[in-house]
């Protein structure tokens, strides 16, 4: 079975830029449902890192990310699968459903 590892990186306040976009914790909530029915056949597992909390004990690619959200380089809710860069700011699910055929060609989706 495939696996993917999907975090969310995101904070309470919502980005400035991204004004009537659903926060950080909404998408962290929408993505787990939204991916599980989509794609059965893969176990996905899921982790949100608060940018301004969760910032001890990270690996080195997550802080990585932080400091490119803190640099205002990238926007959050900032979006990775494998730990590869998906979507930030304004999430679409067509960034995510080009991440998932990209790397899984075999998996259909609807």
């Amino acid at each position: 079975m495939n696996k993917v590892s999907v975090v969310v990186y995101g904070a309470e306040t919502i980005c400035a830029s991204c004004v009537n976009a659903p926060t950080s914790q909404n998408i962290y909530e929408w993505l787990q449902p939204l991916l599980k029915r989509k794609y059965p056949s893969i176990h996905f597992e899921f982790t949100y890192i608060d940018i301004e909390q969760d910032t001890e004990n990270l690996s080195d690619h997550d802080q990585q990310f932080i400091e490119r959200l803190q640099d205002e380089e990238l926007f959050y809710p900032l979006v990775t699968m494998n730990d590869e860069y998906v979507a930030d700011g304004y999430i679409q699910l067509k960034d995510i459903k080009r991440f998932m055929k990209d790397r899984f060609p075999e998996v259909e989706d609807d």
